[in-house]
């Protein structure tokens, strides 16, 4: 280990995050939207959630299989820690003042939504840059702000991205219908995408003062993922067809059944891989074959698939942790393929603090992923989990803006202010005393 990763996960907590001071407005559902700050709220920013009242974030209806935990669904407690909620309906226009006072003190705002949306509720970019010069704004959504698929006013969402993108075409198997990923990998890696770029225009502010508009398209975020398909395309006037779990640019690259009903993922791509993997099949002879000499030959499509079937009819006969061994011995890949459970248990990501037990006021002890970044200096950290809708209101508007209780009261009774609803996903838990979590406790 560097040293200066000693005692990393027990220090972390002491030590500053990376955007402390920067504040960050959120009008965002679903997945797509709340992921990108997420991360920022991970590392250190002040991110202020705004929903509509009285049933916020759409993600809160959303959960396996209809379980909740705590009157919460995992999904929502997953991409929506360490942030400050406000219930506020935009619809109304004291609402839109109330918002455009909020950005007026911010860095950053980010929304989700159709296209034309924002501006329907006068909080467009140009609105905003009227109170706030400087202001980064991003809007995101399945297809951009502008041409034919944003103008056809299209919805979408993670499933929609895979199968536009042409993600799910290439996840599948050869002569198999597509594929849909079971992880929202468009929604995730789109919103990393867009905090790349929010990131991007934060140190452009500081060094030129100017903000900027940032928009961007969840499908073709996820095609800039899909590496050299596009470049093929291109370049040879051919599609890239669905390959399985066989690596179409590396070979041998292939999940392969083992003995023991397990999977094992292997990779030998490199000359002494390739030869440690001869070696560890009892055929070393394999590595100065002509079929199989150098990685290119390896790759023609005969070659490819006779040494693929070579090493599936080795490793059926050996257990996966009997093959993991021979990678470690020999110099290749291997690794058995595991399960949601088996990384729960895993002794090496709980000693990294990757997988964490979260002890949480208001929803007490459960176990979640850290941020997946280790930072010596200023290490992003989980700081507490979500909570019911409009649950940070009053701290805001008195502490932010200033507000008193009067004035708080009118805007409750006017129903610019709201709280949750009474149902699953939107209320506190049912054993809560009423005080726990409450924001001068965080």
């Amino acid at each position: 280990m560097p040293g200066v990763f000693k005692d990393y996960v027990k220090n972390k907590y002491r030590k500053q995050a990376p955007l402390k001071g920067i504040r960050v407005i959120e009008v965002c559902t679903l997945l797509f939207g709340p992921a990108g700050p997420s991360f920022l709220a991970e590392m250190g920013a002040e991110v202020i959630k705004i929903e509509l009242p009285p049933v916020g974030d759409v993600t809160r209806s959303l959960n396996p299989f209809g379980w909740f935990y705590k009157e919460q669904g995992p999904m929502f407690i997953h991409i929506n820690p360490s942030k400050y909620y406000m219930a506020l309906d935009l619809h109304i226009d004291i609402a839109q003042n109330i918002f455009k006072e909020l950005c007026a003190k911010a860095d950053i705002v980010e929304f989700n939504l159709r296209p034309a949306v924002t501006n329907r509720w006068n909080i467009g970019y140009e609105d905003i840059k009227k109170v706030n010069p400087g202001i980064i704004y991003i809007e995101k959504n399945g297809f951009g702000q502008w041409g034919r698929y944003a103008e056809e006013d299209r919805p979408s969402n993670d499933g929609a991205a895979q199968a536009l993108s042409g993600y799910a075409w290439l996840s599948s198997f050869p002569n198999r219908p597509p594929l849909k990923q079971s992880i929202w990998i468009c929604d995730v890696y789109g919103a990393m995408m867009g905090e790349v770029a929010v990131l991007a225009a934060l140190h452009h502010r500081k060094k030129t003062g100017k903000g900027q508009y940032i928009e961007m398209s969840q499908s073709e975020n996820i095609m800039r993922a899909m590496g050299w398909v596009w470049p093929y395309q291109q370049m040879m006037d051919k599609g890239a067809e669905p390959s399985g779990n066989r690596d179409q640019c590396i070979c041998p690259a292939d999940t392969f059944l083992c003995k023991d009903g397990d999977f094992v993922a292997l990779a030998a791509p490199a000359p002494d891989e390739f030869k440690g993997l001869c070696t560890a099949m009892e055929r070393p002879e394999l590595a100065d074959e002509s079929r199989f000499k150098d990685h290119t030959t390896r790759l023609k499509e005969e070659n490819a698939l006779a040494i693929l079937a070579i090493i599936a009819g080795w490793a059926v006969t050996k257990t996966a942790d009997q093959i993991e061994k021979l990678g470690k011995k020999h110099g290749f890949a291997a690794s058995r393929l595991h399960t949601a459970k088996d990384e729960f248990e895993d002794a090496h990501r709980r000693a990294r603090g990757f997988i964490k037990e979260i002890d949480d006021p208001m929803y007490g002890k459960y176990t979640d992923h850290e941020f997946p970044v280790m930072m010596s200096e200023t290490p992003p950290k989980h700081r507490w989990s979500v909570r019911p809708v409009g649950f940070d209101n009053d701290y805001i508007m008195t502490k932010i803006l200033g507000r008193n209780q009067s004035q708080l009261n009118e805007l409750y009774a006017h129903g610019v202010l709201g709280k949750w609803k009474d149902q699953q996903g939107r209320r506190p838990p049912s054993d809560w005393d009423g005080q726990s979590g409450a924001i001068l406790r965080r």
